[in-house]
């Protein structure tokens, strides 16, 4: 987008509900936008909706994952050599959070991919700093499917706790103030 963030607004009939599309908060579209004022406020023309990541409405943890992840997206600028790599990111992300009963681990790799793949040594400054276990758990996080994850929720957050703290010192990533 050559504009960077935008804000959005969406008109809905309410006389013609099948005019207009309803966008849901997780959806991935397609839009044509209109401006009356010279771009300061940015209309819906038309939305082709993509993906619909409906699933993740079914939990409070995995609504609140994806939108912290979300959050944290929006938050940061992304260089526009990135931006692809966001976009499967969230993709991946909101598929995940939408399907998987462990929300807390697709957040955490999530994080940790979105710090790497901006080009921080999550890997070379992060990783070495953590207790032997620690690693081991780590790895395990990183490397292996959902379907095969068993690491327990409390550890998950600890090391997710402990990659914020590190992200927090080392890097320009403007997280969520806990």
């Amino acid at each position: 987008m050559e504009h960077g963030p935008l804000l959005v607004l969406q008109r809905i009939s309410k006389r013609k509900p099948s005019a207009s599309t309803a966008l849901d908060l997780f959806d991935e579209t397609a839009l044509i936008l209109e401006s009356a004022n010279e771009g300061r406020t940015w209309f819906i023309k038309e939305a082709q909706l993509l993906t619909r990541h409906s699933g993740i409405g079914r939990s409070y943890d995995a609504l609140r994952h994806a939108s912290s992840l979300t959050a944290l997206i929006a938050r940061n600028t992304v260089d526009e050599a990135s931006r692809s790599a966001v976009g499967e990111l969230l993709r991946a992300a909101l598929t995940a959070f939408g399907s998987s009963a462990r929300p807390d681990i697709v957040y955490f790799k999530s994080l940790y991919r979105f710090a790497r793949d901006e080009g921080y040594p999550v890997k070379e400054q992060w990783f070495p700093t953590l207790p032997p276990a620690d690693r081991a758990v780590a790895v395990t996080l990183l490397n292996r499917p959902l379907s095969e994850q068993s690491v327990l929720p409390a550890v998950v957050e600890r090391l997710r706790r402990r990659l914020e703290e590190y992200l927090r010192g080392h890097t320009e990533i403007h997280l969520d103030p806990r």
